[in-house]
């Protein structure tokens, strides 16, 4: 008896655990829903005037659009894209003067195929951009250096960057470019890089609290009999 009432205990207060972690993944879907429903609108809005001197912490996806011109060759950064292969993202520096004020930032053009690389021309006519201000945090300690001399750079590090272009710390990710008949295309910002994976944890866990159960439903019934 006393064994069939341990069992039953462990069983109920493990599944509780388990529940209470599903729930748990279940409110924090609900929250990174609403995060991502707010990026996105954050995305499309009205771009404005690139500000004199953006904090990453609330400019992050600020919509803004920019004159000026290229200068300098672009950094290379590796990618992969769906359908398209192997390539690489176009870094530029890029300066632009506002009220006066002159601003060399850097703008990420947008992706080439690997075997186009080395063919872009950098225009050096005067090119709008419209995009979205942008830190991305990919760099982790499984990063490689960047091939300085190759000019291959494996995520984008936006400081280090900034110092390889002697430009300010501060990324356009380009939505539109006018004349830019470079053949590098753009690509956006948007919110399915974001991981999102609430979901499934949320089922592995109630799953696995319907498997303890059963499981300690069966020891009882063994126990007793």
């Amino acid at each position: 008896m006393r064994s069939a009432l341990f069992l039953i205990i462990v069983g109920l207060g493990g599944a509780a655990i388990l529940i209470a972690l599903g729930t748990w993944q279940v409110q924090r879907l609900a929250w990174k829903q609403g995060v991502i429903a707010d990026i996105d609108a954050r995305i499309v809005a009205k771009p404005v005037a690139l500000p004199a001197e953006p904090d990453p912490a609330q400019a992050s996806y600020l919509p803004v659009k920019v004159t000026g011109h290229y200068s300098g060759d672009p950094l290379r950064v590796l990618v992969s894209q769906k359908e398209e292969g192997a390539g690489y993202r176009l870094i530029s520096a890029f300066t632009t003067e506002q009220d006066g004020y002159a601003q060399m930032v850097m703008v990420d053009r947008g992706f080439v195929r690997s075997a186009a690389a080395e063919s872009v021309v950098t225009p050096d006519t005067e090119i709008t951009v419209t995009g979205n201000l942008q830190w991305p945090q990919e760099v982790d300690s499984f990063t490689p250096e960047p091939d300085t001399e190759g000019n291959i750079w494996f995520a984008r590090d936006v400081t280090a960057m900034a110092q390889a272009l002697n430009a300010a710390p501060v990324l356009i990710v380009a939505r539109t470019v006018s004349a830019d008949a470079s053949g590098v295309s753009p690509m956006p910002v948007d919110t399915t890089r974001i991981p999102n994976n609430h979901l499934q944890y949320a089922i592995t866990w109630f799953s696995l609290a319907f498997i303890w159960l059963a499981m300690a439903l069966y020891f009882v019934r063994r126990r007793r009999a």
